[in-house]
């Protein structure tokens, strides 16, 4: 795609940034001569045909609900395109990288310079609701951090406009889980204090380098946003009070705008806000509320790890702002939900949408650390294909992560588990039978025996009939790797699936220091088969 010439008129460069339905490119507009970034919706590909419908839709939604916006905060959309048969947006291209991206790099951003960031996001979100716009998916990865010093918000991509039709099928909760509001959780309609909240998730995540309530599944994180408190942040200095006081649970109890934007000037000076003494620390309001169910293609959840009123105002125009913060070395205290799956899939209710632009692919700036790998050679870039020297039937599929896996057959649909830990599934029958992939590039081991044998722990005290097969070091690809085997018993009452299961983790690290897992679970009694199947698949993986 790189040297592309799209509508006749942008001329595509290098990559900056993808995810699991879209990629960012930098491109130069050749009939004005200037620098822009275009999002091209890849995940249109991917889908059936009623789905790829609704992809568009909501794309377009994305640019009309960011154009409606004049503010110096919001990136600027320049035109949407069709290209290729999907839409193609383009837009303002913000030299720098995400807050998500920050955190990762720094481990914690300071917290007056997080004062700061959620001061410039908080007026971009009152231009926005001023102008009829929610944006309902504030998260770190759509906050960009321009080298200038500016502050940018981005990703309309579900934001809900007055008086459009929904394009979003009923029941749906959709955005990021770890930043939906409890009220959203709850199935109610979102307000501006919904996008408040997630401002103060945003904040929190910021100062502590670690989500307030991201658990060890969709499910299990909406239950700690509607019924647990986040723990009080440590490293978050005077603005502590103010993250407090937006991730209150009654939305009516929550600081407006006007109030939230004077307690987060004033933390931005150092100073502790006096108003936001008023926000005690928050308890959950009618917290047995039920959650929503899934429906549609199913997966476990993972194992746990050991562990406002609308306002308006003028606008203000930002101006650079100093050198950025110092860098720190990033430590391993950040705990991943990783690859070992409980067999708990629940059926019914409630569709839960995982936002998939989280790893760059929704921002319009550049991220040195998502910039996609080069496809494979002898593979189709996101396709699939018939893969040669294997047994008959099975196909080769280029992931849109980057990494390319053989598999059964076509018929393994694939589900994104966790965008952000990169933790993708391949399942042929909603779940009975599925193959998980993870990626991390920060590990919290550096011996994957010693990850392998903490999670044979953790599993061991929350399945019924536990019983540990096998744990042994291996050598795998040329580098030292680990596999663990164990049974259990999966009950009625929690899956679909009941009866005697089993499953098998295999886990090395990279010679670029990233921690791959390759993990495959199915019942008992289909083993053997199942077994195989992991040995093919272990045969065919390649990296991005």
């Amino acid at each position: 795609m790189q040297g592309s010439l799209v509508a006749g008129r942008y001329r595509l460069g290098e990559s900056i940034g993808s995810g699991g339905m879209g990629r960012v490119w930098r491109a130069h507009d050749e009939v004005l001569h200037r620098s822009v970034a275009i999002k091209e919706l890849t995940a249109a590909l991917y889908v059936s045909d009623s789905e790829r419908t609704m992809l568009l839709a909501r794309t377009r939604a994305e640019a009309r609900a960011a154009a409606r916006i004049n503010h110096s905060a919001v990136v600027t959309v320049h035109d949407v395109l069709e290209h290729d048969g999907r839409p193609w947006i383009v837009m303002e291209l913000v030299e720098g990288r995400s807050l998500a991206d920050a955190v990762k790099e720094q481990e914690r951003v300071d917290p007056r310079e997080a004062a700061r960031i959620g001061l410039w996001v908080l007026r971009a979100l009152r231009a926005a609701h001023t102008a009829g716009v929610l944006h309902r998916d504030v998260k770190p990865g759509n906050v960009l951090l321009a080298r200038d010093g500016r502050v940018l918000l981005t990703d309309f991509g579900i934001a809900q406009i007055d008086g459009d039709t929904a394009i979003t099928r009923t029941g749906e909760v959709v955005g990021s889980v770890d930043y939906l509001a409890p009220e959203r959780v709850r199935g109610h309609d979102p307000g501006p204090s919904s996008d408040l909240w997630a401002l103060g998730a945003t904040l929190y995540t910021a100062v502590e380098g670690m989500s307030p309530f991201r658990r060890t599944s969709p499910l299990t994180t909406m239950q700690a946003v509607v019924e647990e408190e986040a723990d009080e942040p440590r490293h978050a200095g005077p603005l502590a009070p103010v993250i407090s006081a937006l991730l209150r649970k009654d939305p009516a109890t929550r600081p407006d705008a006007s109030g939230a934007e004077q307690m987060l000037a004033e933390a931005a000076e150092g100073r502790r806000p006096s108003a936001a003494q008023e926000f005690v620390p928050t308890r959950a309001v009618d917290a047995h509320v039920p959650l929503p169910q899934q429906r549609g293609p199913q997966h476990p959840p993972a194992v746990p790890p050991p562990h406002h009123p609308r306002g308006g105002g003028p606008t203000a125009v930002q101006q650079p702002y100093g050198p950025p913060a110092t860098q720190r070395r990033r430590l391993r205290g950040r705990m991943i939900a990783l690859v070992v799956a409980l067999a708990v899939i629940v059926g019914g209710g409630t569709a839960v949408v995982l936002r998939q632009w989280d790893r760059g692919g929704a921002t319009a700036g550049p991220s040195e650390s998502s910039a996609p790998a080069p496809t494979p050679s002898g593979t189709k870039k996101g396709g699939t294909e018939p893969a040669a020297g294997l047994p008959e039937g099975w196909v080769r599929r280029t992931d849109p992560f980057g990494f390319t896996v053989v598999l059964p057959g076509e018929d393994w649909e694939r589900v994104v588990f966790d965008e952000e830990t990169r933790q993708v599934d391949y399942t042929p029958d909603g779940g009975k039978h599925f193959l998980r992939i993870a990626a991390d590039d920060s590990p919290d081991f550096d011996d994957p025996y010693e990850h392998l044998s903490d999670l044979d722990q953790q599993v061991g005290r929350r399945l019924v009939d536990y019983q540990r097969l096998g744990l042994q070091r291996l050598t795998y690809r040329d580098r030292d790797g680990a596999r663990l085997e164990y049974s259990w018993t999966a009950l009625a009452k929690d899956t679909e699936f009941p009866g005697p299961y089993r499953a098998i983790d295999q886990m090395y690290i990279s010679r670029d220091g990233v921690e791959y897992a390759l993990y495959m679970a199915a019942p008992a009694a289909d083993w053997d088969t199942t077994r195989e199947q992991f040995r093919t698949i272990l045969r065919g993986w390649r990296e991005p």
